[in-house]
C-alpha cells in the first residue's frame, strides 16, 4: 500500500490555448497537479506551452493521444513532460524516456502489460477501464513488479473512483466527467475537488483495512 496521494491526471480533451489557463488554474486549486493535453485538441502543443508556462513550476502537464513517435519530441519542445498513449508502442515508450519524460502506456492485456515494462514504463493506463473492471487490476497487480503504478482511464468519476483505489490502482485519468469544452472553470474546480475527496477517503479506508 502506498502512503503516496492518488495520482490524478485531468485529461482536457477540446481544451483550447484560449481556455487552458483558467482551467488549469482551477484544477490546481483543487489540488490536481497533472494535466494532459491529448493531440486530437485544438492546437494541442500551444496548449500544453501556455499551461507549462503558467504553471509548470506546480504542475506536471503532458500530451495524450501520443500514437505517433515523432509527436514525442514536439511534446517535449513544447515543455510538457507527460506522454499519455491509448496503446503500447515501445517506440514511443523509448522516445518518451530518451527525452527525459514520462510514458503512461495504455494497456489492456497482460501482453500489453509486460511489452510496456520490458520498454521501460513504470506508469500503465488501463485503458478502456469502464470495459476491463478492477478484477483485471488485481490480477496484475499480482504479478508486476514493485513499482509499477496502474492508472485507470474510461469512466473514471467520483462514483467509480473509489473502487478503483480500494483494487490498488495508483490513481486515475479523469476526462469527460472532469471536462468537457466550454465547461465553466469553476465547475472544474468543484469536480476535481470532489474527485481528490473521494480518491483521499478511498485511500484512507484501504490502509485501514490492510
Amino acid at each position: 500500500m502506498t502512503t503516496d496521494a492518488p495520482l490524478l491526471i485531468a485529461i482536457l480533451r477540446g481544451v483550447t490555448p484560449a481556455e487552458a489557463p483558467a482551467i488549469g488554474q482551477a484544477l490546481l486549486e483543487a489540488g490536481v497537479t497533472r494535466f494532459e493535453v491529448p493531440l486530437n485538441s485544438p492546437r494541442p502543443f500551444d496548449s500544453i506551452r501556455v499551461l507549462t508556462e503558467l504553471y509548470g513550476d506546480r504542475a506536471e502537464i503532458g500530451a495524450g493521444t501520443v500514437v505517433d513517435p515523432a509527436d514525442v519530441p514536439r511534446v517535449a519542445e513544447a515543455g510538457g513532460r507527460l506522454v499519455v498513449a491509448p496503446n503500447t508502442d515501445p517506440e514511443v515508450i523509448a522516445g518518451a524516456l530518451e527525452l527525459g519524460l514520462v510514458p503512461y502506456p495504455g494497456v489492456a492485456t497482460a501482453t500489453d502489460v509486460f511489452a510496456a515494462l520490458r520498454a521501460g514504463a513504470r506508469h500503465l493506463k488501463i485503458f478502456p477501464a469502464d470495459a476491463l473492471g478492477t478484477a483485471v487490476l488485481r490480477a496484475w497487480d499480482a504479478v508486476v513488479p514493485d513499482g509499477t503504478a496502474f492508472l485507470p482511464v474510461g469512466g473514471i468519476s467520483t462514483d467509480t473512483l473509489p473502487g478503483w483505489i480500494r483494487a490498488g490502482a495508483a490513481g486515475a485519468g479523469i476526462g469527460s466527467f472532469l471536462y468537457a469544452p466550454g465547461r465553466d472553470a469553476e465547475e472544474v474546480r468543484e469536480l476535481a475537488a470532489d474527485l481528490v475527496r473521494a480518491a483521499a477517503a478511498a485511500q484512507q479506508r484501504e490502509g485501514t483495512q490492510r
